[in-house]
């Protein structure tokens, strides 16, 4: 089991959103604190992240609600006043500031909060919150996750540490962060330091994870630091950081919907890290690479494909780039049918690994997605019904 860093508590219950699980998390610093967030560039961005955004304009927070099963999107003037009396009834029970609370909300799109269980819930929110643990945290949050998303890390050589949440499965292609992911800390940060280092990691993380290329309209990514335990080297804390969301980073890829196998895509050589991003994104988005990889089928031609839809690079030559899957080159040197036979061998594990050098220049970039089974389908063909 993972604690949460020191200064922080946390309220898991179910109040009725979903039918059988723990739906609604509170998780409380013991004063207000720095916080920073990113959020969904979505023009469909529920009132949740609108409410989240100008909670979290001033650098500082309290807390984290989160309700799960339920996206409160697309649901209008109701659905911000929702999002609204969400975050004062919490603050209104821990005793702080409604604007020093962040709301998160993920589930279904287009209904409304249930908002006579919801206020029954916050109603019945202990005095003091019962629990110190981060895997109670995200357990609530799951929806369609099959386990929970814990990571932690220590922030060099003292006391303090790093520890962060996730949910996300489906509906994951990042466009600031993705998903619901929160992070907190015991260290002492400024705020506006903060947010700078926090969308650095995010960039380098979350941002470069996808399971089906849809954004989503709930995209929320937020840390707090209570300051506990102190100052701390600044460089040694974005290291926990990076480590904490890069372990939550795979472990949403992993989950993804009906996923079996992690696809890594690693493009270097390159022009400079936004080439490499692009077209290591056009690689783990390819359908036809997700389903050879799915099959453990090294047909490299799906690769060389997905690199050759990005037209706008002209600079890219066929005859320069070199194709590998793991540490197996494929092009422009092909195997002969008993070495593709011996790759399918590792193409058959859990994780495959899939390197492009581009011979643009000297930047490299890494991004994270899963393989395309008949489970994804089934899970989405029945997601309302």
């Amino acid at each position: 089991m993972t604690r949460l860093p020191a200064g922080f508590r946390c309220y898991v219950s179910n109040v009725g959103v979903k039918d059988d699980s723990d739906d609604f998390v509170v998780v409380a610093a013991d004063a207000t604190c720095a916080a920073a967030g990113v959020f969904t560039k979505s023009r469909f961005a529920g009132p949740s992240v609108q409410v989240s955004r100008e909670h979290l304009a001033d650098g500082h927070a309290r807390a984290v609600v989160v309700v799960s099963k339920n996206a409160n999107v697309a649901t209008g003037d109701v659905g911000l006043r929702d999002a609204r009396e969400l975050a004062s009834g919490v603050a209104a029970r821990i005793g702080c500031d409604a604007a020093d609370v962040v709301v998160a909300a993920t589930g279904v799109i287009g209904r409304t909060l249930p908002m006579d269980r919801i206020r029954a819930g916050i109603a019945a929110i202990p005095d003091e919150l019962p629990s110190h643990l981060a895997d109670d945290a995200a357990r609530g949050i799951m929806t369609t996750d099959t386990v929970a998303k814990v990571a932690e890390a220590p922030i060099g050589t003292g006391d303090a540490r790093v520890v962060g949440i996730a949910k996300g499965v489906g509906m994951i292609e990042p466009d600031m962060a993705t998903l619901i992911t929160v992070m907190f800390t015991d260290a002492e940060i400024e705020h506006a330091e903060l947010a700078i280092v926090f969308r650095r990691v995010i960039d380098r993380t979350f941002n470069c994870v996808s399971v089906d290329t849809d954004t989503s309209t709930s995209d929320t990514a937020a840390v707090l630091a209570s300051g506990v335990a102190g100052a701390v080297d600044i460089t040694d804390f974005e290291t926990a950081l990076h480590d904490v969301a890069l372990s939550l980073t795979k472990q949403v890829a992993r989950d993804g919907e009906g996923a079996e196998k992690l696809i890594e895509v690693h493009v270097d050589d390159a022009r400079d890290a936004a080439q490499a991003k692009r077209v290591a994104k056009a690689i783990v988005n390819s359908p036809l690479v997700k389903t050879a990889v799915h099959g453990a089928d090294p047909n490299w031609g799906r690769v060389a494909m997905a690199v050759g839809k990005c037209s706008d690079d002209t600079d890219i030559d066929q005859a320069r780039v070199v194709i590998r899957f793991g540490a197996t080159e494929v092009y422009p040197r092909p195997l002969d049918d008993a070495g593709l036979t011996d790759l399918s061998a590792y193409m058959a594990g859990d994780t495959v690994l899939i390197h492009v050098s581009l011979a643009t220049g000297s930047a490299e970039a890494t991004v994270w997605g899963c393989d395309l089974t008949a489970g994804y389908v089934r899970i989405n063909a029945d997601y309302t019904t």
